[in-house]
């Protein structure tokens, strides 16, 4: 049953936001784009899998952060962590103690990982693994898996997407593209640039099931053709398994990287890898030196500190049990209400169970962001924010049982929707990607 919500306030506040801040927000994932026109509200306090907005109104979050937040907004043992070393002071002139355990833990953690150095977010990790690996080969090129949506927001990454302006076209041409679980698209990259290619990045899972013989071939080639094996871990990590997705599937990169969950929504990152690659970083070796991880702010203290609160609820609790088994209640109440609507081929469910979206179609099955609003549309209307279907420790089942049946009541209007047309329903205009070209608006000008 739907529940009356005003979003006044939220509404009022848009034009202030979009005044102040390029987009009207600091993430573009977070924009007022990504959700319907009159049901975007801004977000005043979280606890656990739950958030209030300016209005007051109530919701079970998922997307959790842009997955950075694996145990629950608030989460009273990692508040605390980092308030306690706040209180001792966050940043020097020299190491803290806190560093090297931070390190220490993080290196037990991750068994094929030999060396690790920290940052503020992913983007600076990615990036320096990506100029480590052509400092290493002499190489320029990158190979990034296609099917991944993000790895940077250098010009590396984002010169390879729609929304490459002001990117130098010669920066541009040193990014190619390969397929997900396809070592023949892998192949064919080093056939074209024979010798150019530095290094091959991706995710170890995103939307379908790692093929081990992929990877291995992948490793392979790497090492036939002298190019480094980056492994981003940025959503995998601290979801997959305590150890990250390399430790669960025993994959050991030649660099990784991690963040996100590892702080519980904290600021902190991490790029790891092997001790020969990771110390041309440092001061003691005899090759020329590369300028690797250096920010003012990479290694605050209530950062790290929360990191290893992280890391040690994982190890007492089995969080990573808790995520799939919720993740796999909500999968199979979603499917069966999907079911229930005649749904099939109309919504999908997708993902790991601890990391699970949803897709999306049409009348005539294909990807449809009108109907991706609607069901947001709907789904919010009843208590629910699901940009994907991200759960955490603190979705426990009443939370699950919950969504399942105010996402099954949010089906049902969309099965109406393609019977009898989605204008009737969709309040406002549709969403938009993210990697697009051009606005929507001057889109329809044009």
């Amino acid at each position: 049953m739907v529940q009356y919500r005003k979003f006044n306030q939220s509404i009022s506040l848009k034009e202030r936001f979009h005044r102040a801040i390029p987009g009207g927000s600091h993430t573009y994932a977070k924009g007022d784009d990504q959700y319907p026109e009159q049901y975007a509200p801004y977000i005043a306090r979280g606890k656990g899998c739950r958030v209030w907005d300016i209005d007051g109104n109530e919701f079970v979050e998922y997307g959790m952060g842009l997955r950075a937040v694996s145990l629950g907004h608030a989460f009273d043992p990692i508040i605390e962590a980092a308030h306690q070393q706040m209180l001792k002071g966050i940043n020097f002139s020299r190491p803290a103690l806190l560093e090297l355990q931070t390190a220490e833990a993080f290196l037990q953690l991750v068994p094929g990982a030999e060396m690790v150095k920290f940052a503020k977010n992913g983007s600076d990790c990615t990036t320096a693994a990506i100029k480590l690996a052509r400092a290493v080969t002499g190489k320029t090129k990158v190979a990034i898996c296609g099917d991944h949506p993000f790895f940077s927001v250098d010009d590396w990454f984002i010169g390879a997407t729609a929304i490459n302006a002001g990117i130098p076209q010669s920066t541009k041409d040193l990014t190619v593209k390969f397929r997900f679980n396809d070592i023949a698209s892998v192949q064919q990259l080093f056939d074209e640039h024979a010798g150019e290619i530095a290094c091959v990045i991706m995710e170890p899972e995103k939307y379908e099931p790692l093929d081990l013989e992929f990877v291995q071939a992948l490793q392979s080639l790497c090492k036939k053709n002298n190019a480094l094996f980056i492994l981003d871990e940025m959503i995998t990590g601290f979801r997959w398994h305590n150890g990250g997705a390399q430790t669960l599937y025993n994959i050991q990169p030649d660099l990784s990287t991690f963040g996100k969950a590892m702080g519980n929504g904290f600021a902190v990152a991490a790029l790891a890898g092997k001790r020969e690659y990771m110390e041309l970083g440092g001061l003691y070796h005899d090759k020329e030196r590369v300028f690797l991880l250096s920010t003012t702010h990479g290694a605050e203290g209530h950062a790290l500190a929360a990191a290893i609160a992280v890391m040690d609820f994982y190890q007492k609790e089995d969080v990573i049990g808790h995520l799939n088994i919720q993740g796999e209640r909500l999968r199979a109440g979603l499917e069966k209400a999907i079911s229930t609507y005649a749904l099939e081929g109309h919504i999908g469910v997708h993902g790991h169970p601890a990391c699970l979206v949803f897709s999306t179609k049409d009348q005539d099955k294909n990807p449809s962001q009108p109907f991706r609003t609607l069901f947001m549309q709907e789904c919010i209307k009843r208590g629910i924010i699901a940009p994907n279907i991200v759960n955490s420790y603190s979705h426990k089942d009443a939370d699950t049982d919950f969504t399942i049946q105010a996402m099954s009541d949010a089906m049902a209007v969309y099965r109406k929707a393609l019977d009898e047309g989605i204008d009737h329903y969709l309040e406002g205009r549709s969403v938009q990607p993210v990697y697009r070209k051009w606005n929507h608006e001057h889109r329809n000008k044009a």
